[in-house]
C-alpha cells in the first residue's frame, strides 16, 4: 500500500513538474473565460492572440537556441529594431521586396556570428558582449532614422506578410507555428540540437568528445540574430512603420517566456514548445486584462506574480519527487 502511494506521489509529481505550466496557462484562459465570457473566449479573440504572440514567439525561439548553450544574447530587442528599420528604409527606396527581408537577414547573421566569435574566441562572457553590440546597434539604429519613425512610403508589397490573412488566419500566426515547428525538429531530431544541448550541458566534455564548440556556438549565435531580426521586419511589415526602439520591449518577454518553457516538458532544459506555451501565457494575460481594462501598470504586477506562481507550481512538484 505504502509503495502505491509513493509511486502516485512520484507520478502526481512528475506530472506537475511536467506540465505544471500548461495547467496554469488552462487556468488562466478558464478565468478570463469566466470573467469575460463574450470578449475573451471567443474565436476572434483567439486569432487575435496568436497573431499578437507571433512576434514575441519568433524571437524568443532564437533566445532558446542561445540558452540551449548556456549563453545569453541579450542584443535580441536590438537586433529587432535594427531589422525593422533596414527592412523598412530599403522598401522605402524602391527595392524589391525580397531584397528588403533578405539584406536585413544577412546583416543580422554577420552581427550574430560577430557575438559568437567574441565569445568563444576571447572568453569574454555573451551577456557582456550581446549587451556591448545592442548598444552599438542601437546606436547605428538612430544614425539610420535620425531617431524618427519610417511611415511614408511604404509599399503595399512590403506589408503583404504582416498584415494578409489566408481565410481568417493571419499569415504571421502560420509563420510563427512553421518556424516552432521547425525548429523543435532541429533541436529534438537533428545532430545539430543534439550537438548544442551537449555543449550546454557540458562544455568541457563537449569538447573533449570532439565537437567543435566554436563553430556550433557562432552558429547559435548567428541564427538567433536571424530570427530577432525576421521579428523586427515582420512587426515592420505589420504596423507599415518601423521605430529605431520597436524590438526594444520584446526583449525581457522573451526571455520570460523561454524560462517558464523550461518548466514545461523537460525539467530545466530550454525548449522549444515550452518557449511557445510561455510567449501563450504571456500573451494571454496581456490580451485578458486589456479586456478587463485593467491599468497597465497593474498588468504587469500581475503578469510578474502569475509568471512567479508559474515556477512556483514546477517546483512543489519536483519537491514531492
Amino acid at each position: 500500500m505504502n509503495t502505491i502511494l509513493k509511486d502516485s506521489g512520484m507520478n502526481i509529481g512528475r506530472l506537475l513538474r511536467m506540465y505544471g505550466t500548461v495547467l496554469a496557462c488552462l487556468l488562466i484562459v478558464i478565468c478570463f473565460s469566466a470573467l469575460s465570457p463574450d470578449s475573451f473566449a471567443s474565436i476572434g479573440n483567439v486569432i487575435n492572440i496568436s497573431r499578437q504572440i507571433s512576434f514575441l514567439v519568433i524571437i524568443a525561439l532564437g533566445a532558446t537556441l542561445v540558452m540551449s548553450i548556456g549563453e545569453f544574447d541579450l542584443s535580441i530587442g536590438a537586433v529587432a529594431s535594427f531589422g525593422g528599420v533596414l527592412a523598412a528604409k530599403l522598401a522605402v527606396s524602391g527595392m524589391p521586396v525580397w531584397v528588403t527581408f533578405l539584406v536585413p537577414l544577412a546583416a543580422s547573421v554577420i552581427i550574430g556570428f560577430i557575438n559568437g566569435w567574441i565569445v568563444t574566441r576571447f572568453k569574454v562572457l555573451s551577456f557582456i558582449t550581446t549587451m556591448a553590440m545592442g548598444t552599438v546597434l542601437g546606436g547605428i539604429t538612430f544614425w539610420l532614422t535620425g531617431g524618427a519613425t519610417i511611415f511614408e512610403n511604404i509599399p503595399d508589397s512590403f506589408r503583404y506578410l504582416g498584415q494578409t490573412k489566408w481565410g481568417s488566419i493571419p499569415l504571421l500566426s502560420l509563420l510563427m507555428i512553421l518556424l516552432t515547428v521547425l525548429f523543435w525538429y532541429i533541436m529534438a531530431q537533428t545532430a545539430f540540437g543534439r550537438r548544442l544541448y551537449a555543449i550546454g550541458g557540458n562544455e568541457a566534455a563537449s569538447r573533449v568528445a570532439g565537437l567543435n564548440v566554436r563553430r556550433n556556438k557562432n552558429a547559435a549565435f548567428a541564427i538567433c540574430a536571424a530570427l530577432a531580426a525576421l521579428t523586427g521586419i515582420l512587426m515592420a511589415s505589420r504596423l507599415g512603420s518601423a521605430h529605431p526602439t520597436s524590438g526594444n520591449g520584446l526583449f525581457l518577454p522573451a526571455y520570460a517566456a523561454a524560462f517558464l518553457g523550461m518548466t514545461t516538458f523537460k525539467e530545466g532544459v530550454p525548449n522549444m514548445w515550452g518557449t511557445f506555451v510561455g510567449a501563450a501565457i504571456i500573451g494571454i494575460l496581456a490580451n485578458g486584462l486589456t479586456i478587463l481594462e485593467v491599468p497597465t501598470f497593474m498588468q504587469d504586477v500581475i503578469t510578474g506574480i502569475i509568471v512567479i506562481a508559474a515556477v512556483i507550481l514546477q517546483r512543489l512538484g519536483r519537491g514531492t519527487h
